[in-house]
């Protein structure tokens, strides 16, 4: 069966809505390059009317953040028996949430930071200052900050010294309720996308990240020139082999599908540490899935075609 009718789903009113719609242009213009028919639609109040009268074959859903990564457009999809590319609501939910996903990922063999996960009302009930405090003291010095729910690295930051945890914890709860606090682990920070070919989990290329200041934040993320990529990462072959396993490993434990995008830090010992991964990774021009795909002499748009005709019927 041929590909007459694919929509990109783009757009969304998280924090990450800008980037998720140059992300759905991109995956769009990448699709019509290979002639076929895209509609490029934003998830608005629209949508479910346009989804019931002129049902497409497949959905591409390209959403950032809250709605597109936590499962319920997914729960929405489904309830209207539209198939769609990515992995299906509950393992959004599970992978979504930071810490949730670092114990099942820990249970399955991967390494992950210490950290502790602290609702902003712990903070306040108990006393900010002397849980910052318990925290410095159990997990030490530097430490990462970051939602337990999100993307695009914001309200993310590093903490040094115990007198700067104050303003990064003011600045992760700008953009969620509870805070992710772990042990900042030196090394190489790495990306390993995985997409299924032939219903196989498959390891591309790592993507190495050189961020200025040594953090990826959003600013390094999404200005072309900023930061210097590096495919494939300059790893030893065991960290390399080690790298890509890892990020397997994580897309099978989180029950995911078709595509996604791990984090992680490979330390100077060659020890791989999870970080966090991605169900819906970034597609614009300075993401690390279309590089790990060009690196692996793929085509983004041929990439799409496969995962989309995968789901149909």
């Amino acid at each position: 069966m041929e590909l007459g009718h694919v929509v990109v789903l783009a757009g969304g009113l998280s924090y990450e809505r800008e980037v998720s719609l140059r992300s759905g242009r991109r995956v769009a213009d990448a699709l019509r390059a290979r002639d076929i028919p895209v509609e490029l639609r934003d998830a608005d109040a629209t949508l479910l009317d346009a989804l019931t009268d002129d049902p497409p074959d497949v959905v591409f859903p390209v959403l950032h953040g809250a709605a597109g990564e936590d499962g319920s457009i997914r729960d929405v999809l489904e309830l209207l028996d539209v198939p769609y590319v990515g992995a299906r609501p509950d393992a959004c939910r599970v992978a979504w949430d930071k810490p949730t996903a670092k114990s099942v990922v820990r249970r399955a063999g991967l390494r992950t930071p210490d950290s502790v996960a602290l609702p902003k009302e712990v903070f306040h009930d108990l006393g900010a200052t002397s849980v910052m405090d318990k925290i410095v003291g159990s997990l030490g010095l530097p430490l990462f900050v970051k939602p337990t729910r999100g993307g695009s690295a914001l309200g993310a930051s590093v903490v040094h010294e115990a007198s700067g945890l104050s303003a990064a914890m003011v600045g992760c709860f700008a953009y969620g309720d509870a805070a992710l606090v772990e042990r900042h682990i030196a090394g190489t920070e790495v990306s390993v996308s995985v997409i299924d070919r032939d219903g196989t989990p498959t390891a591309l290329p790592a993507v190495e990240i050189v961020a200025p200041g040594g953090v990826y934040d959003y600013t390094a993320r999404y200005d072309a020139g900023d930061t210097e990529f590096v495919t494939p990462a300059r790893l030893t072959p065991e960290a390399s082999t080690r790298a890509t396993a890892a990020a397997v490993t994580a897309h099978r434990a989180l029950g995911l599908r078709d595509l996604s995008r791990t984090d992680l830090i490979v330390s100077e010992d060659g020890e791989v540490h999870f970080l966090e991964v991605n169900v819906a990774p970034g597609m614009t021009e300075t993401s690390l899935l279309p590089r790990a795909i060009s690196a692996a002499d793929l085509d983004l748009g041929e990439v799409c075609e496969s995962l989309l005709q995968a789901h149909l019927p």
